[in-house]
């Protein structure tokens, strides 16, 4: 049991001291206790062994958090913990808890989300995912909403996209709680360093423009510039008209080509027919999307342009605009 779990002990009669090591030494093998056949459960980086042990009772392990976390304390392993995506079965003591948190790395899996992709992608990704259990694969998106504990909330744009690192066969449901997570955690830190005079009036407006932003830039210097223009565009009442967000409404009728007929043709995600933001974000904003939303680049560009090699050209008014369109669009 090692020194640090005997020291509390001293002082006390021999007798006494026995039979707490004995019991200490039942309790550690014995099986946990659990409100489910299996729990799971996702560690996030930084955590303190503190943390974990009441993370492991909030999600359904039933013993008392001091003893779980003074067992990781004495036990000379809590800085070992990994972070990751865990399950346990009705068989797991203590004990095998804190080898699996501890050696779980040569168990673990990852799957990645990237900027910029749809729900669907997303999903998509997760059903090619090693060894990931496809708990989810048959929802609605209104299922998954709500076994997420959001029920009528919209999925679109709701999950960060970074890589995800899980233990084997933990369910899909776990990786997509802690992308929710993240996504959330991500979303407040912006949005509490807004500027003053964004014409944003949630978080939640913020994390739809990002996505826009996220899917108009082309080149990550030019994020802040992007995000401007759409900002200064619903400040003065101007529709943002971003093909990105008519692609969106167009859902699988889009077949890559984008035509003047879609523009006039309204759905709730038209901003050449619609003012002001659509109803949900359209894709997966990262975190510089994010940041560059609720505090774009100083400058009073209306109007963009792509030059073809990937940058684009920023214009205060439609005359430069039409400039530049000439240029770089008709080769005039």
């Amino acid at each position: 049991m090692g020194l640090r779990l005997w020291l509390p002990l001293l002082g006390l009669p021999l007798a006494l001291v026995l039979a707490l090591a004995a019991a200490a030494h039942w309790w550690l093998d014995r099986p946990l206790p659990l409100a489910a056949p299996t729990v799971e459960l996702s560690i996030e980086a930084g955590a303190t062994p503190r943390d974990v042990a009441q993370a492991w009772v909030d999600a359904g392990v039933q013993a008392p958090p001091r003893l779980l976390y003074e067992w990781f304390r004495w036990s000379g392993q809590a800085r070992r913990i990994r972070a990751g995506s865990y399950e346990i079965d009705a068989g797991t003591s203590p004990r095998l808890l804190l080898e699996k948190m501890v050696q779980g790395a040569e168990m673990l899996e990852q799957v990645r989300f990237i900027e910029g992709w749809t729900l669907r992608q997303l999903r998509q990704a997760l059903s090619r995912a090693p060894h990931l259990k496809p708990v989810t694969a048959g929802w609605s998106e209104a299922q998954l909403m709500a076994a997420l504990g959001v029920p009528g909330q919209a999925g679109e744009g709701r999950f960060f996209p970074d890589t995800y690192v899980y233990s084997r066969n933990v369910s899909d449901l776990t990786v997509l709680k802690r992308a929710y997570r993240t996504m959330g955690q991500r979303l407040d830190a912006a949005w509490a360093e807004r500027a003053a005079d964004t014409p944003l009036k949630s978080a939640d407006e913020a994390l739809i423009l990002a996505s826009i932003v996220e899917k108009e830039t082309g080149q990550p210097a030019e994020r802040g510039l992007v995000a401007a223009v759409f900002v200064n565009r619903l400040r003065i009442g101007m529709p943002l008209q971003t093909d990105p967000t008519v692609i969106y409404g167009l859902g699988e009728a889009f077949d890559g080509n984008l035509r003047k007929r879609d523009l006039l043709a309204d759905t709730p995600y038209n901003t050449y027919t619609r003012g002001g933001l659509p109803p949900t974000p359209i894709a997966l904003p990262g975190l510089a999307s994010l940041r560059s939303t609720v505090r774009p680049a100083p400058s009073k560009a209306l109007y963009f342009v792509a030059r073809g090699d990937g940058t684009s050209v920023f214009s205060p008014n439609l005359a430069d605009h039409n400039r530049a369109v000439n240029q770089y669009q008709r080769g005039r």
